[in-house]
């Protein structure tokens, strides 16, 4: 295989990633999607799923402090990158092959592989579970609480198995979940931009969080009011966002965003990961 980029031979695991600086993260991205071209070439494989989520997969492990915050990749078709990014880079070359690295994420093979996947639609139910199971033991307090992602494509969330845990998630408010719908049907393409960067920074951020928390407790002892705030909120976020369902379902939504734009990503996930319950963030790649 021939040699990777000369930034990307430089990680080996997150660790050397969250050192980088930001603006040197487009270079690895592109350092990377051609690493994967060549390999994949070479050893067969999912390519076009795993190269719309190069962006995505560096940004994730640059804002969470993987292995401890666990990611869950749904299906493993979108996961080369995750792979590569976690000290498996001169492994790839043996992808499918005897003895070789799986195609989908392995625990036995990594500490960074939170969860094996091989049928579709299983990684909200898991994350919610192993967020759960962080609560129950209390490492869900503090800065340093463990957080939990999981990553559906649109196909995957399409199944019935994934509307099950949004609704149990939902109803679970005081766990550290995010789930990240990687929606390559471009269709929806003309809503990312600079301002939907801008209203997705908004609704993140702790400063909406806190208004709409305080207006919810003032506003909770006048019922009437209530319902017109909560209902005028979701008519506002309707306007811009196709989140609506979502919300219904208990999860605070956000996007859509443009899974390819780091300063989208990265600055959106760093407010994520310090809001409280059940999230949901809606990627275009």
């Amino acid at each position: 295989m021939s040699s990777s980029g000369a930034l990307l031979e430089t990680i080996d695991d997150p660790q050397d990633l969250r050192a980088l600086e930001r603006a040197r993260l487009p270079q690895l991205a592109g350092e990377l999607r051609s690493f994967m071209l060549e390999s994949v070439a070479r050893t067969g494989g999912h390519l076009s799923s795993n190269l719309g989520t190069v962006e995505l997969a560096i940004a994730l492990h640059y804002v969470f402090d993987t292995p401890r915050d666990r990611i869950v990749w749904d299906v493993g078709h979108q996961s080369y990158a995750h792979k590569i990014l976690t000290g498996r880079r001169e492994q790839m070359a043996t992808l499918r092959k005897y003895g070789g690295i799986s195609g989908f994420p392995r625990r036995s093979e990594s500490e960074y592989d939170a969860f094996g996947t091989a049928h579709s639609s299983t990684s909200i139910t898991a994350a919610l579970g192993m967020a759960v199971a962080s609560r129950n033991q209390g490492e869900n307090q503090g800065p340093d609480r463990r957080r939990h992602v999981a990553v559906i494509g649109d196909g995957a969330m399409s199944a019935g198995m994934a509307f099950e845990a949004l609704n149990n998630a939902g109803v679970t408010p005081d766990i550290d979940l995010l789930v990240i719908l990687n929606d390559n049907d471009m269709s929806i393409s003309p809503a990312v931009g600079a301002l939907n960067r801008y209203l997705a920074r908004l609704l993140s951020g702790n400063l909406y969080s806190k208004a709409r928390d305080m207006g919810r407790a003032v506003l909770s002892a006048m019922p009437p009011m209530f319902e017109l705030a909560k209902r005028l909120e979701e008519h506002a976020k309707g306007m811009i966002a196709p989140g609506t369902m979502f919300e219904e379902f208990g999860l605070n939504y956000v996007g859509p965003i443009d899974g390819h734009d780091f300063d989208a990503l990265v600055p959106t996930l760093i407010n994520m990961r310090h809001l409280r319950g059940p999230q949901f963030l809606h990627v275009v790649t």
